[in-house]
């Protein structure tokens, strides 16, 4: 019988939920529930917990785990669960996700015995169906399988392409994964393509290589935690509680807007000066301040700068800001760091593909309603209203609506309470 091990990854700075696997779940820290899971698996040599803080190792030694610290330069799980394989060889790795403690044993057991069963499988790993509308989250990473069940390809996208929406089906990947140490031992050496660049997805290096990834169906899984509102919906599950929709735009405390076809219409005009004029939106203006005297901080991210943009800044009483910037991703973590909060206290609205890091980089982003429809599918959600027409207010009315303040656009005495610095 070959070996097996299970290795649980276990960052802590997540960037959207920090110290997420010391949060608490009913009374135990979360990592303690996957961990404790992982051990129910039958036919396994032993459960290790790698992590990049002492805090986490710390916490699986007090339940009586076992941990390594592993460094903090990894980019993804499985580069960690490379560095393990130094210390606890094996011939059978399963890398079961820090953050899913509803993962069940018995999928687990079942992926290990495809790997045991079949010595053509090279990697293994698990995925669901799910509807068209799931299909359309770039949250959930969907594959297309073959006949022989082998992972064609993984994308955020909804694939198969719904040309003909009576005949798509779509399954959800669900991030367990089984590795022979082979492959494993290969895979530091595997350059990083342009596929798993663009999709942020690091099992396309595997496919790209020529890896076969074998797929086995299951069950509808339990949610994994990636947010606060994640979190909050595991907790309820775990204690058989109905379920509470949380509004995730209650936690929102900066907004960090493009500007370029979010607040203007998209637009560039030159007066006989040369100068750049834009067209602005009152509505959103007012949106702005709204938000800003209501504790929710807002930043203006722009690959352009000009003193038009600067101006409507300053008319507007905006503090932050970032102009001519070419890295949105860096800028949006150094906003963030100036405002004081977290990326799941922050959400992102734009436009087109120069807003896409931005929106990787955001607890939660948003597509004005003209956006294309590729920008449109990395969103977290599309607004109803076009870019330069209002759409920074329709998405400052439904923050202030989830923070239970709606009275400060949709009354007089609420509204009043804010007069003196309003601007448009």
């Amino acid at each position: 019988m070959q070996t097996a091990l299970i290795v649980i990854p276990a960052r802590y700075g997540s960037t959207r939920l920090p110290g997420k696997p010391l949060a608490d779940l009913v009374g135990k820290p979360m990592i303690q529930h996957v961990y404790e899971r992982a051990m129910q698996v039958p036919g396994v040599a032993g459960v290790v917990v790698a992590t990049d803080d002492a805090r986490v190792m710390a916490a699986v030694q007090q339940f009586g785990g076992q941990a390594m610290l592993t460094s903090s330069e990894h980019v993804s799980g499985t580069d960690r669960l490379v560095e393990v394989m130094a210390a606890f060889p094996a011939d059978i790795y399963l890398n079961v996700q820090g953050d899913e403690p509803l993962v069940r044993p018995d999928d687990l057991a079942a992926l290990l015995a495809l790997m045991q069963s079949d010595a053509t499988a090279a990697v293994g790993s698990l995925c669901h169906a799910i509807d068209a509308d799931e299909a359309l989250n770039p949250n959930a990473v969907k594959v297309v399988m073959g006949n022989q069940g082998e992972a064609l390809y993984f994308s955020r996208s909804p694939i198969p392409y719904p040309r003909d929406a009576q005949s798509a089906r779509y399954f959800k990947h669900v991030g367990v994964y089984a590795y022979r140490a082979a492959v494993l031992a290969a895979y530091q050496q595997m350059p990083v393509p342009m596929l798993e660049q663009t999709e942020s997805l690091e099992q396309l290096r595997l496919l790209t290589a020529g890896f076969s990834i074998r797929m086995l169906q299951v069950e509808p899984t339990g949610p994994g935690v990636d947010t606060p509102a994640c979190l909050e919906r595991v907790r309820a599950m775990m204690l058989g509680l109905p379920e509470v929709a949380v509004n995730p735009l209650a936690a929102v405390r900066l907004v960090i807007s493009d500007v370029d076809g979010v607040l203007t219409d998209g637009g560039i005009y030159y007066d006989a000066t040369g100068e750049c004029l834009k067209r602005f939106h009152v509505r959103d203006g007012l949106g702005i301040r709204m938000l800003e005297e209501n504790g929710v901080r807002v930043a203006l991210l722009s690959g352009r700068d000009s003193p038009t943009l600067r101006k409507r800044a300053a008319d507007l009483g905006v503090s932050l800001a970032a102009y001519g910037v070419k890295d949105k991703a860096k800028a949006c973590f150094e906003l963030m760091a100036q405002a004081g909060v977290t990326a799941a206290q922050t959400a992102c609205l734009g436009d087109d593909s120069i807003d896409l890091p931005a929106f990787a980089s955001c607890g939660l982003s948003f597509a004005v309603a003209d956006a294309p429809s590729y920008v449109q599918q990395r969103a977290s959600e599309v607004l109803q209203t076009a870019g330069g027409h209002g759409a920074f207010r329709e998405l400052a009315d439904r923050i202030l609506l989830a923070q239970g303040k709606a009275a400060v656009f949709n009354s007089a005495d609420g509204f009043m309470q804010h007069i003196v610095n309003v601007a448009q």
